[in-house]
């Protein structure tokens, strides 16, 4: 059982597991099953075992990690698990179609070619080939590029913070982390696009113009600046979104895209996609902590990386429009 467990900081550094998995191996979610308990992971548990409260009205402080030798152990997956949050938080699942992971310092993609002249609508006469979609490796390597920041702080300053006030502070941060990159995955869901150009003033039926050039692929999502955002959501056409908002947190068009407000797309530039084929993240890291000096309280930087790369699967799932 969950009391039982015994916890040591070497769970930490188990090779292709991370902390949470570790301890899910040493403390089954099956064993709770139709209990009180069903709803909590191992970690969960392990907080309940020593009462650490993260959260509520009667939330502890950090010092409430630091008891015991064995407590110490849960406060790095605290930090990873607060970060996370803040990571999860942003558009980046709006516009990811599939996840990869690797050891690599670099991999290579696949791309989808469908013949030349030979859509999938034609149909193929008798004794006739069948028309070819090649699967292939992409042309180029996926570079993976580190995000990450050095939170600058100490143990003394940290002991008396509420958990709750201390795990918004880094959900912020993690959010920043997710949209730098965001912004990496912009860029390569723009590269290589040639734009299509409004023809005079922005209004809705050149949006509606672009949703329609997407042909086999569906626009799904849309992704623009602030300001731009601002202006496609003044269309008298989008005054029934605003229902979308009120019962999801979403704003989408008449025609069913999603909009994303970014400022890694350029000025007076729209990026459409469907996000169920555009693009593939690859994960070389999950999130890496210095979990020995967090244990320890020889806490003065908390030193906070990831690394990832993209990848585009179909080129032809993402448009670029720019405004005349």
């Amino acid at each position: 059982m969950y009391n039982s467990v015994k916890l040591d900081k070497g769970l930490y550094n188990l090779s292709g597991k991370s902390f949470s998995e570790a301890l899910a191996e040493l403390d089954p979610d099956t064993n709770y099953t139709d209990t009180d308990l069903s709803g909590l992971d191992a970690y969960e548990r392990q907080l309940k075992r020593f009462d650490i409260k993260v959260s509520g009205e009667n939330c502890d402080t950090v010092e409430k990690f630091f008891l015991t030798t064995e407590s110490a152990i849960l406060f790095p997956e605290f930090v990873k698990r607060a970060i996370k949050a803040g990571m999860n938080s942003s558009a980046l699942s709006e516009i990811v179609a599939a996840r990869t992971s690797t050891n690599a310092t670099d991999c290579r993609g696949i791309s989808i070619v469908a013949e030349e002249n030979k859509p999938y609508s034609s149909a193929v006469m008798e004794g006739e080939n069948l028309p070819e979609t090649a699967i292939k490796l992409s042309s180029s390597l996926v570079s993976m590029s580190k995000f990450g920041r050095s939170i600058s702080t100490t143990y003394e300053t940290i002991r008396n913070q509420r958990l709750d006030v201390l795990s918004v502070s880094l959900m912020s941060i993690g959010a920043q982390i997710a949209n730098a990159i965001f912004a990496q995955a912009v860029g390569v869901l723009t590269e290589g696009v040639t734009a299509d150009t409004t023809s005079g003033a922005f209004t809705y039926s050149e949006l509606a113009k672009f949703w329609g050039k997407f042909g086999s692929y569906d626009m799904t999502t849309i992704i623009a600046k602030p300001e731009t955002m601002a202006e496609i959501l003044s269309f008298e056409q989008m005054k029934n979104a605003s229902g979308d908002f009120m019962s999801t947190g979403a704003v989408k068009t008449p025609f069913g895209a999603k909009l994303i407000k970014s400022d890694a797309v350029a000025d007076g530039t729209i990026v459409g996609l469907d996000r169920t084929c555009a693009l593939e993240m690859i994960n070389g890291s999950d999130i890496v902590l210095e979990t020995d000096k967090l244990i320890g309280r020889q806490v003065e930087t908390i030193a906070v990386s990831v690394t990832t790369g993209f990848a585009k699967i179909i080129p032809e799932a993402v448009r670029v429009l720019e405004i005349a």
